[in-house]
């Protein structure tokens, strides 16, 4: 029996997309509607490329014992011309007891499938694989926020560079994340579980050098050094956050997602770098970028104590926030 606010599941279900993360949770999503309306709910499982029209014309045919049925036709694009208009024939008027779910990965390939089941009403659930930062920064905050967690676009940004791009990998993440802590996740937090990663270790010792915290950068930069990290991505980290904070604020003040495309870079990171900018005279920001590239060429130079080296471009930037580029 439904409750009084469930909504039916629905009889046509088209999974849109290649990404197989998203194409088995909405699947699940499915399946679990069904089971929701009627635990005994009967769900079976096919390829599409290997059944014949008389064979689907049975498994939607009505049911002499009743009961919810619930078919996921997986591949819809690998269908036969028969199959698919013996499917589009279904879908002007289906099963209300049967659910169907049809996966398809998109693209010209068995198109007329997925365009007719669209046309004749079906519920479309996107699954297409996710691109660029911002769809995949989306992606990870969304996960800790159906979780009942919450998460920065500098945290999802900080776990993108340490996890990969993998969704699987990063959901697996942000669930290990999840299970970790209190479930606020902050870029510190991140650096804390992915210590080891070069771009976390690198950028927490540049953000910290160009805000003015001092120890704050030298904690870092001792700790990266401690689990092995190489100096050289330190030495690209400080040198990245000069040079960012000088273009964003060199570019003046404006929406960190319109200035976005003119500046080739995320809006999470103009619009921290807007912040970083604070307390920056241009001539503090040419000495910080001098200070970092002597840092470069001491670190990739094979100085006999990067370390040291590292340690000074971090006072020197620091300085040279203070001093506003005064000698």
């Amino acid at each position: 029996m439904l409750g009084v606010n469930t909504a039916p599941p629905a009889p046509l279900l088209l999974v849109q997309g290649d990404e197989e993360l998203l194409v088995a949770r909405a699947v699940t999503a499915a399946v679990d509607d069904a089971r929701a309306a009627e635990p005994g709910a009967d769900v079976r499982e096919y390829e599409a490329g290997t059944l014949l029209p008389g064979e689907i014309a049975e498994m939607l045919s009505p049911s002499l014992f009743g009961g919810r049925r619930v078919l996921v036709l997986r591949s819809g694009q690998d269908a036969k011309k028969d199959l698919i208009t013996a499917l589009l024939a279904y879908a002007k008027n289906p099963d209300p007891e049967v659910s169907l779910i049809v996966t398809h990965l998109g693209g010209a390939k068995g198109k007329a499938l997925a365009d007719g089941l669209r046309s004749a009403g079906a519920t479309v659930v996107p699954a297409a694989k996710l691109k660029g930062d911002r769809e995949r920064i989306a992606f990870v905050r969304d996960e800790f926020r159906r979780n009942g967690g919450k998460c920065d676009e500098a945290a999802a940004s900080a776990l993108l560079a340490s996890v990969g791009n993998d969704l699987r990998e990063i959901a697996a993440a942000c669930s290990q994340l999840m299970a970790d802590t209190d479930g606020r996740i902050t870029e510190a937090v991140v650096a804390r579980y992915y210590k080891g990663q070069a771009e976390v270790s690198g950028f927490t010792v540049a953000d910290a050098a160009m805000i003015g915290d001092v120890p704050g950068a030298l904690e870092a930069l001792r700790w990266a050094l401690h689990v092995g990290v190489d100096p050289v991505p330190i030495a690209d980290a400080i040198a990245d956050g000069v040079r960012t904070v000088a273009r964003v604020a060199s570019a003046g003040r404006g929406n960190p997602y319109q200035m976005a495309s003119s500046l080739g870079m995320p809006a999470w990171k103009i619009q921290r770098a807007q912040e970083r900018s604070r307390g920056w005279t241009p001539e503090g920001l040419v000495d910080a970028m001098q200070a970092a590239a002597a840092c470069n060429a001491a670190v990739k130079g094979g100085a006999e104590d990067r370390g040291f080296a590292l340690e000074q471009a971090v006072f020197a930037v620091a300085a040279a926030r203070r001093a506003g580029g005064a000698r």
